[in-house]
């Protein structure tokens, strides 16, 4: 089997191409320049010699197409694009282009080749939009609130289309918030456990964040990734909600998160309004009863053993 991962330098796909080797893949992973790119995910996991990467530009229709004729994958997870939420109302264009023209062109690529590909495509939680306090499933209506979640829904629905409309093997994964300790530094959780630990070893800095009030529904990214591949396992292409289907305020990690370090978060932490974002979620969660059921998936780290990793990791960074 070959597997082509578009992103693979990410979170999700570094962890997507270890369980993929183990699994007995070919792994094939994508980069807007492989010659010049970052692989240090990869380097991280002491898999990067045993990854084909290709050069890819995935809102460049002729460089996907080109990148699907040098791999000739039998799967493909498309993770590629701009990732962060708070970014896309800086980067609305960029966002757009890179998740939803960027699927489209895979999935018109896989189309025109006229072979047998299952495809994967990264939707995300943030497409249900603030829905109360609800834990949403495959039916609930998307209501997305940010560039970032414009893009992926209008790119779920491209994956829907191209579905019914063309017989693809198509997917779509929503998933909800995962964590691990390749999240980059602009993401809250990353920033929150890497203040703290400063911290704890004698940084005299405080930890500055937005509204932590927001509840979210955290897990462990490299089970995630098996959900990804349990999709494409199935005899027929459906959508999966992926998710723990408990919840946390910010406020909970930030105080587990020093907790862990014996100091209390309330000495250290300010709350800037400059933070805000123009709008963001005050609840998400998510049902996985139907990856449950049908995949056979569970998760296994709740959101304190999610913190604890995530401390142990960043403390030996610092060691």
């Amino acid at each position: 089997m070959k597997a082509l991962i578009c992103g693979v330098s990410g979170q999700d796909g570094a962890y997507l191409a270890q369980f993929l080797l183990e699994k007995g893949y070919e792994v094939w992973g994508t980069s807007r320049d492989a010659q010049a790119a970052s692989f240090s995910n990869l380097d991280a996991l002491r898999i990067r010699n045993r990854v084909n990467i290709v050069s890819m530009s995935q809102s460049d229709f002729r460089s996907v197409f080109t990148a699907l004729e040098t791999s000739e994958p039998n799967e493909v997870y498309f993770l590629a694009g701009q990732s962060s939420v708070g970014l896309s109302f800086d980067l609305p264009v960029e966002t757009l282009e890179s998740i939803t023209i960027g699927t489209l062109n895979m999935l018109e690529a896989i189309r025109l080749r006229g072979r047998t590909v299952k495809f994967y495509h990264a939707s995300s939680s943030e497409c249900f939009g603030d829905v109360g306090n609800i834990a949403a499933d495959e039916h609930t209506p998307f209501h997305p609130t940010s560039p970032y979640a414009v893009s992926k829904a209008s790119a779920h629905w491209l994956v829907t289309n191209y579905r019914n409309a063309y017989g693809l093997w198509a997917s779509n994964g929503i998933l909800f918030n995962h964590e691990s300790p390749f999240r980059p530094a602009r993401f809250v959780t990353k920033k929150i456990v890497a203040t703290a630990a400063r911290i704890a070893r004698g940084s005299e800095e405080l930890l500055t964040l937005g509204r932590m009030d927001i509840v979210r529904d955290w897990g462990w990214a490299p089970e995630y990734v098996e959900a990804m591949w349990l999709m494409l396992q199935q005899e027929k292409p459906e959508d999966f909600v992926i998710a723990t289907g408990k919840v946390n305020r910010l406020q909970d990690f930030v105080d587990k998160t020093f907790t862990h370090f014996d100091l209390d978060w309330r000495q250290y932490t300010v709350i800037s309004e400059r933070l805000y974002r123009p709008s963001d979620l005050s609840w998400s969660q998510g049902n996985p009863t139907k990856s449950n059921i049908i995949l056979g998936w569970e998760y296994r780290n709740d959101m304190n053993t999610v913190i604890s990793l995530l401390c142990q990791a960043e403390l030996s960074k610092l060691i």
